[in-house]
């Protein structure tokens, strides 16, 4: 998942950068996501500090450190079945 204006920013930038940079000079931009926004301050932080070397490297951090309101249902999978305990789990069902 990759919100859209995540790093429309990035491009803008001689690399490299570090992430407290990035966070000083960005960090109030909005990031939106489909169950609402952050900032990429927020997003940032969430992460370890490193030097990024490509507007690519910084995109990736971003769609990489949202939180779940980037995530439609949080727990679904259609390719597994729900483990078993799993807060997840549908109501079980008597036919």
């Amino acid at each position: 998942m990759v919100p859209t204006n995540a790093g429309e920013f990035a491009a803008d930038y001689d690399y490299p950068v570090t992430t407290e940079e990035l966070i000083e000079e960005q960090g109030d931009r909005t990031i939106e996501l489909p169950n609402g926004s952050e900032t990429v301050g927020d997003v940032l932080a969430r992460l370890e500090s490193e030097t990024f070397e490509t507007a690519d490297d910084v995109r990736l951090a971003l769609s990489c450190g949202v939180s779940n309101k980037a995530v439609g249902r949080i727990g679904y999978s259609d390719r597994d079945p729900t483990p078993v305990g799993s807060p997840y789990a549908p109501d079980a069902v008597s036919f």
